[in-house]
């Protein structure tokens, strides 16, 4: 103690003159925690601590010192005396050097007796001079989490695996070569960072982390990586990037939670074909290759092709005379033959939300994907090129196929197609070649046969029912044109069901067409089988009738008088000269039309229901959805362990493609403006086979200090109208009612809000902020303080992923432990201050979003910058400030409108 009161007499080694009076040193210990590292004089502060308050200072079990202080050694004797210390940060790098750069702390070890430290379960030495691990370190048998990054350690002692209660174990950033065997013996280890280091060589032994959720190896100089780390079932992200693989095993694609695989930046030529089919899998910076022949060309004759990985935020790619393959981050893939291109070419593509306006289906198809916008438009390749569109296998009947449907600019096309689904999974991928680029959508559709009718004439049949014949006689045409045939069978149970007619039957349902807008020179013969339970033997010719209908099915004539019709045991024959439907209908109804309307009509529909959802923990955040009803309980089922809300609502019918929107009612309304919502009304289209569903903000006009607010939200069919009446709701029957359903939304008695005034109560004082541009939209700081109030829990996990050290994040988490708010505030508008000129800031935050698991909050963002850029270019258009194109492509103006 003689020594040390030296220490703290008139003037320190470092010349930093005498302590203050007591009470300054006193000043620091705050109940258990003891916070030095910010002071330059922390360590001196510390030891007139231990002298003056000695029966305190030992309760502490919370100690923060800076490893730059030159008074450490000393202060490191006083250290095992601390029984009760649970977290202890000896970390460097609180100050700089003439470059700027930090200066690493002046620790090389640490005294023996520091074992002793029973209950420390966080040991922070980053920044210092470590060269080995000091040997006490072992004896902490509390120890959870362990931090050594910075240092120059060069390996980890042989029984490292003896701290059994490690979660945490950062190591980024030394100079380690191997890894002891033992380390596959922590089996509590859930974070392992072993990034920027020299390893070459991982033990097999690592397969053996079995609750390990996050791996980083990258930055260091791997050649590969053993097999066993398919054995890490509880593994989330492997990071892997910038490393010397050559190969990587098959195996990782079975890890049943993986949804991060990095292997950017190594020397991949070739990647097992079950990663490639993984979508979170980031490969870019590797000399991929492969080989890929040409369809036209000898199988014999091979050429290794470029392979190119784009990741989510990329839109564009360049392909050159040599040709390519390229994956999109979406699983969309593309083959560009050598040649296919003459020069370097830019090819720009993006994900379009499918619009009824242009999207035109035609009846009984079912949309099964978004839409593929690939440019530049009308260019011609010299080859074709290979497109793989992936989507969901639909559940239809055998009577529908999958094909791919391309926008010429005036119309939509289908391609030929080739169909390939994957085995024990729903996941289907649509092939097919193209010499030029425009739209693409995957569709299913009715079975289609087609032939080309030459003047001699020709048999067409349908392969769906091979009953159903179409003859075509000699002379029929002077030029050969082409007819389509399509079929769909309705059962007797169907009709019996719409009708509630147990006499009414009806054959399967005939469409044909064709490419020329002229009527045959020769009728064409047609035959289609009798209904279900009717002969030749037992037919009542004044009970029959053909039908015609016209081509959106709304009218059905009955052409019976006008036919000539034959009839044999199993057939009914008839002769026609211009095509479109026909169907055969067996009934005792004199008046048959109006019943066919209505069984056409309920062929298309789907019948479905609404759910309107909250968000356990926020809920003001609400999820709309329209689930066709064979969907419903799966769908709850995968969501009641987040949201909680009433049971969905009556049954429904819509059609495919249909439009209708959501309104909120009383004393309930969305929070904020985005593209799909007009006056508070948010737009939907509902298709079967993609996900009907919007998640949205609420909030109320009404106080909620004082009580919950009950409210609702409704369902109306169509497109959003300019003004609905009040009482729209209330009209729910007639054939003119435009409801649809009405679900209740409560909002529960709200405590005062932090974001209210910010500011002052919080002490923030930011000034104003725009993050991004004004071409790809503004992020203002109202728009940070909405974003602010949904992160939640999720805010470490946020600011790690934007790019925050696990320093900083522990610091806000420590300078505001009192309050999450203030931890989400200082987290995210000091993220923003620092990074509010680099043009790419937002597309770094809706990543970390993503990456962090907030889709939600990542779509708003996302809708908050489409609603900014959409200003933008009004603003640009009103001015006349917009650049005019006068090689515009035709088609693009027809969608814009």
């Amino acid at each position: 103690m003689q020594k040390m009161a030296e220490l703290l007499g008139l003037r320190d080694e470092c010349g930093e003159g005498t302590l203050g009076a007591p009470a300054l040193a006193g000043s620091c210990l705050a109940d258990n925690r003891l916070n030095l590292d910010v002071y330059p004089d922390g360590c001196r502060r510390f030891l007139q601590l231990f002298e003056e308050q000695q029966g305190e200072l030992v309760q502490v079990e919370f100690l923060r010192l800076s490893s730059n202080d030159c008074l450490l050694d000393t202060a490191l004797g006083s250290l095992p005396h601390l029984k009760h210390l649970k977290s202890l940060v000896l970390k460097g790098g609180h100050a700089r050097d003439e470059f700027g750069s930090y200066q690493h702390g002046s620790l090389t070890s640490l005294p023996p007796d520091f074992g002793n430290l029973r209950c420390l379960t966080h040991l922070d030495l980053s920044f210092n001079r470590l060269s080995t691990l000091p040997s006490c370190i072992l004896h902490l048998p509390s120890l959870r989490v362990l931090m050594v990054s910075h240092n120059s350690l060069v390996t980890l002692p042989e029984n490292f695996g003896c701290l059994s209660k490690l979660t945490f174990f950062s190591a980024m950033k030394n100079q380690l070569k191997d890894l002891p065997k033992s380390i596959g013996e922590l089996s509590m280890l859930q974070d392992l960072n072993l990034s920027e280091n020299t390893l070459e060589l991982l033990p097999e032994e690592v397969g053996n982390l079995h609750n390990c959720t996050e791996l980083d190896l990258s930055g260091n100089c791997l050649l590969s990586i053993p097999d066993s780390l398919a054995n890490l079932k509880s593994l989330r992200r492997l990071h892997l990037h910038s490393n010397l693989l050559v190969t990587v095993p098959a195996s990782l694609a079975s890890l049943p939670n993986l949804s991060r695989l990095d292997l950017q930046n190594n020397c991949l030529r070739a990647i097992p074909a079950e990663i490639q089919a993984l979508p979170f899998v980031h490969v870019r910076g590797n000399p991929l290759g492969e080989t890929e022949p040409s369809p036209q060309a000898d199988k014999s004759s091979t050429r290794r092709l470029k392979r190119l990985f784009l990741a989510s935020g990329e839109g564009s790619f360049t392909v050159t005379s040599e040709g390519c393959r390229v994956v999109l981050a979406c699983g969309i893939r593309f083959y560009f033959p050598p040649g296919a291109a003459s020069a370097p070419l830019r090819i720009h593509f993006r994900s379009l939300t499918p619009d009824p306006q242009w999207v035109k289906l035609r009846h009984h198809d079912v949309l099964l994907s978004g839409v593929l916008e690939l440019q530049p438009h009308g260019i011609q390749f010299q080859q074709e090129v290979q497109i793989w569109m992936p989507f969901i296998s639909p559940q239809t009947p055998h009577q529908h196929e999958v094909v791919v449907r391309t926008f010429s600019g005036q119309s939509w096309n289908d391609l030929k197609t080739r169909v390939k689904q994957k085995r024990k999974s729903k996941k289907c991928v649509a092939h097919c070649c193209v010499l030029h680029f425009s739209w693409f959508i995957v569709v299913s559709r009715l079975v289609q046969n087609e032939c080309k009718v030459p003047a001699e004439g020709t048999l067409l049949f349908s392969s769906v029912d091979p009953n159903i014949k179409v003859t075509f006689p000699p002379g029929v045409t002077q030029e050969p044109r082409n007819v389509k045939l399509q079929v769909l069978p309705v059962s007797a149970e169907e009709i019996e069901e719409i009708t509630a007619h147990a006499e009414c039957t009806a054959s399967p349902l005939l469409y044909l067409s064709q490419d020329s807008t002229m009527d045959f020179l020769k009728p064409v013969r047609i035959q289609l089988p009798l209904p279900p339970g009717v002969t030749g033997l037992n037919l009542d010719r004044s009970r029959l009738h053909i039908l015609h209908g016209d081509l959106e099915g709304q009218t059905w004539n009955d052409i019976t008088s006008e036919v000539v019709l034959e009839f044999t045991h199993l057939y009914a024959v008839f002769e026609v000269t211009h095509f479109s439907w026909y169907w055969l209908w067996y009934t005792t109804k004199t008046y048959i039309g109006g019943i066919a309307k209505k069984v056409y009509e309920r062929l298309r529909l789907y019948q479905v229901n609404f759910i309107a959802l909250q968000r356990k923990r926020d809920p003001e955040q609400v999820l709309l959805q329209c689930v066709p009803k064979h969907k419903v309980d799966p769908v709850l089922k995968k969501l009641q362990d987040r949201y909680r809300g009433p049971e969905p609502s009556d049954m429904v019918d819509m059609f495919e493609g249909e439009q209708f929107f959501a309104a909120f009612e009383r004393g309930i309304s969305i929070d904020m403006d985005r593209p799909d919502c007009v006056d508070g009304r948010l737009s939907f289209i509902f298709y079967s086979h993609l996900k009907n569903m919007k998640e949205i903000y609420v909030t109320s006009p009404v106080d909620r200090k004082d009580q919950a607010v009950k409210g609702q939200v409704s369902f109306y069919r169509g497109a959003v109208p300019d003004s609905i009446p009040e009482d729209a709701s209330r009209r729910r029957k007639g054939p003119d009612s435009l409801w649809l359903a009405t679900l209740p939304i409560k909002l529960p008695q709200l405590k005062p809000r932090w974001d209210e005034n910010p500011s002052p109560l919080y002490g923030f004082s930011f000034p104003p902020l725009n993050l991004g541009n004004a071409e790809t939209g503004y992020l203002t700081q109202a728009n940070l303080l909405s974003i602010a109030r949904r992160v939640g829990a999720d805010w470490q996990s946020i600011g790690l992923n934007l790019g925050l050290t696990y320093q900083q994040i522990e610091r806000i988490g420590y300078n505001n432990r009192e309050d999450l708010n203030k931890q989400i505030l200082d987290m995210l508008f000091s993220w923003a201050q620092q990074n509010s000129e680099d043009p790419d800031c937002v597309s770094k935050l809706i990543r970390a979003l993503k990456e962090s698991g907030r889709q939600d909050i990542a779509d708003e963002v996302e809708a908050i910058v489409e609603l900014g850029r959409q200003k933008y270019s009004e603003s640009i258009r009103r001015l006349g400030l917009e650049q005019e194109s006068s090689t515009e492509d035709p088609a693009i103006a027809v969608i814009s409108t």
